[in-house]
């Protein structure tokens, strides 16, 4: 009560300065005397040496936890009432020109000690942040949980001697990089799960000494490396072999929770600078992990590990990210970000079979979901085996919405698959040919091309996964307009993915090249993109307009040019008869972060005379009924005859108007509405018998169109036609219900058909 007292009270103050500006101007120059009293209430001036620092992972040098060095101790800001400006402030005093955003709710990881300011407004251009306004120091009614942080362009300052940071951070630094050293050659075979711990140190790598180490040091070690859980180790096995070794010992104790996501974050206790070789009675440590299922090679070991069927991760480009989605009863649904921070994001990805996270994302950075908001104000405290052990409160509809949609990026082992491929002749980094590495039978390797013949998005998407360059925006099949000065000979063909796999060497391909247009203008190539669109149908407007029309003939001969009505209809006595039309709207949003442009550009776009409109892709929807056996019994297509932003949410512009001839495409936040009464809206039924069918619409059925996520184009509806009327139930896109409650689904038609009969 006493912040939202606070905050109201704030707000009425900004509103008077906003009418009666003359009420808040400073005549005299700021001091701490008109700023803010400090806990004791005492005024005091300006402390010309306080001291800023950035802390917390995962952080670059120019982003991070802002701490504040005050009577000797350190301590944070609150996110509360944070801004660019207060951002603007801090990134100078760091030594950076000027601040590119700012995080809170602990993005960076939980501060500890005291949080020192409050409910922080500057105006932008005070030399320090204690000119801002502010409840003053110590006062605050936070927790660490909305720490705040700041990314400073990384642009230095002229001159700036960054003696705020260097003193502060000089241990954190020597810990940023950690690996496994394997002493067994068989054990180098990636991922590697156990070996000597190391930090890097100065050019080269140093050992951590064991005096002391726990099994919760091993899980902040094994987390940070990409692996879910940890194992002991047979010390005795190693003993021999490492006192053998000239160990250089750069830090003498460790002493983590368990539940840190960086080896940084654990208290740590480094040797004098002349005492490196110092771990008397102990010996380096020595850490064993688990991978999750994704990385084990043992493919009976494969079998035990299980990763949690409740939870998943949609949209992201790369392994061990995307937006999180949990399952409850039989529906997914998304998680609102407000206080979302490492701590939780590390248990989702832990029990995924992933490591500890990176990135805990806010603001739907990996796409909004469209399902219900299960979860507000997750609070894990990172040793809970699944995000539905961690407290947290049940979402109203005033809460969240799914531009607030939580997501993560985990820590994933390094398995070295950029090493076997890579891209040529193209005019960026994210578009070339493709090539990978190959060896004959005397083991040689070189680099080779792929042919192009079968390729298509979902072999780029693999690609470019693999590549680390996000998604796949096209797939090409022909590459002969690029740079072919260095092409190198066909060394793969017939490559065909589901999308999903990790490296193209997974995929399956010939065993032998085959390939009939072997030269490499026809080599396989890619163009990469960090965003992506994603379209999504909504089920329930489908389901609230359906209906049967008996159409005359008479007005069906556009329909007709168009191939829009079943294969009977050119048998009929046109113009007299009718067709029976199943008739439905059509909402098609974009979910994702790119805008939906059609592939052909507009001067290969069809005119249609009879309807008066431009196709700009020759299949953009497929309508289909499906009986009991997924035999189609009536099927449909549309054409993307007029791709537009028909609505958009609230502050989105609309870019995109197919009148006189204007550019096709769907916004990111927009929809574009087929009406129930636009000819080709509508599945040609005329054939079909009375009975109980699954009725299917997939947009973008042949990926002509780079996507961040296919498997929710698909609507399915349970459909009963009794000969006149028609009812659709059970709509819901092809993602949304858990694999059980998709099998009773599917089972629908052949159950009531065999009543029926």
């Amino acid at each position: 009560m006493e912040k939202s007292r606070h905050k109201q009270q704030l707000a009425v103050i900004l509103l008077l300065g906003l009418w009666f500006p003359c009420c808040l101007t400073q005549t005299t120059p700021p001091t701490r005397a008109n700023l803010a009293p400090t806990p004791s209430g005492t005024p005091k001036a300006q402390t010309a040496q306080l001291k800023v620092r950035l802390a917390g992972y995962p952080r670059k040098h120019n982003e991070g936890r802002i701490e504040l060095f005050y009577k000797g101790e350190w301590g944070t800001i609150c996110d509360d009432d944070f801004s660019i400006s207060n951002a603007n402030v801090l990134c100078r005093q760091l030594g950076f020109v000027s601040a590119t955003g700012w995080t809170h709710s602990s993005k960076y990881g939980n501060g500890q000690g005291k949080i020192w300011l409050d409910n922080v407004i500057c105006n932008g251009g005070e030399k320090s942040i204690e000119f801002c306004k502010s409840r003053g120091w110590g006062n605050s009614d936070c927790t660490h949980d909305e720490d705040a942080g700041v990314v400073c362009k990384d642009e230095r300052i002229p001159g700036f001697v960054d003696s705020n940071i260097i003193d502060a951070q000089v241990d954190e630094k020597k810990v940023e990089e950690v690996r496994l050293r394997p002493v067994v050659a068989t054990a180098k075979k990636l991922p590697i799960t156990e070996g000597v711990v190391e930090v890097k140190h100065k050019d080269g790598w140093a050992q951590i000494c064991d005096l002391g180490w726990t099994i919760k040091n091993t899980r902040v070690v094994c987390g940070m490396l990409g692996f879910p859980h940890e194992k002991k180790v047979n010390k005795n096995f190693y003993k021999l072999y490492l006192e053998r070794q000239k160990n250089s010992y750069l830090i003498q104790s460790v002493a983590c929770t368990g539940t840190e996501v960086h080896l940084a974050a654990c208290q740590l206790e480094f040797n004098k600078p002349n005492a490196t070789s110092s771990c008397a009675g102990g010996m380096p440590a020595v850490v064993s992990c688990m991978p999750g299922p994704l990385f084990v090679q043992n493919r009976s070991l494969k079998k035990k590990v299980k990763t949690s069927s409740n939870v998943r991760l949609k949209g992201g480009a790369r392994l061990g990210e995307g937006r999180v989605e949990v399952l409850k009863g039989s529906e997914w649904g998304t998680v609102c970000d407000d206080r979302w921070n490492l701590q939780s994001a590390s248990v989702v990805c832990r029990e995924l079979g992933f490591g500890s996270a990176k990135e805990a994302l806010t603001g739907a950075r990996m796409g909004q979901g469209i399902g219900p908001i299960y979860m507000n104000e997750v609070k894990c405290f990172g040793n809970e085996k699944s995000i539905w052990n961690c407290p947290f409160k049940n979402i109203t509809s005033e809460d969240c919405q799914h531009m607030e949609d939580a997501a993560v990026r985990c820590n994933i082992p390094y398995m070295g698959l950029e090493n076997s491929i890579r891209i040529t002749g193209g005019r960026t980094r994210y578009e070339g040919r493709v090539e990978v590495l190959s060896s004959d039978s005397n083991g040689t390797e070189s680099w080779g091309l792929i042919c192009g013949e079968t390729w298509t998005t979902k072999e780029a998407m693999v690609a470019c996964r693999q590549l680390g360059l996000g998604y796949a925006n096209q797939g090409l099949q022909e590459t002969w307009y690029w740079d072919s000065s260095n092409v190198t000979g066909m060394v793969m063909s017939g490559v065909k993915c589901i999308g999903n796999e990790m490296a193209l060497s997974q995929c399956q391909h010939h065993k032998t090249v085959s390939c009939q247009k072997a030269a490499a203008k026809f080599a396989a190539g890619v163009i990469c993109s960090e965003t992506a669109s994603d379209l999504v149908l909504n089920a329930s407007l489908v389901q609230q307009t359906v209906y049967v029309e008996d159409r005359p003939l008479h007005m069906l001969y556009c329909a007709a040019e168009e191939d829009c009505l079943s294969k009977s209809a050119a048998k009929a006595n046109w113009p007299y008869g009718h067709r029976r039309l199943l008739r439905f709207s059509s909402q098609i949003h974009n979910i994702g972060r790119a805008d939906f442009k059609p592939k052909a550009g507009r001067h290969s776009w069809v005119w249609h005379a009879c309807h008066g409109h431009y196709h700009s892709m020759d299949i953009f929807t497929h309508y289909d009924l499906l009986n009991a056996n997924g035999s189609k019994v009536a099927e449909g297509h549309k054409a993307s005859f007029c791709l537009e932003d028909t609505d958009c949410h609230e502050g989105v512009s609309k870019r995109y108007e197919c009148a006189n001839f204007g550019d096709q495409g769907i916004t990111v936040g927009c929809w574009d509405l087929y009406r129930h009464d636009i000819d080709c809206q509508w599945l040609d039924i005329t054939d079909v018998k009375p009975g109980n069918y699954i009725m299917q619409v997939v947009i973008n059925p042949n990926y002509e169109v780079a996507e961040s996520d296919f498997t929710n184009n698909a609507m399915k509806c349970n459909c009963k036609y009794d000969g006149h009327r028609i009812w659709l139930h059970n709509c819901h896109l092809g993602d949304a219900f858990s694999e059980e409650a998709e099998r009773r689904f599917e089972k629908y038609p052949g159950q009531i058909n065999n009543r029926i009969s």
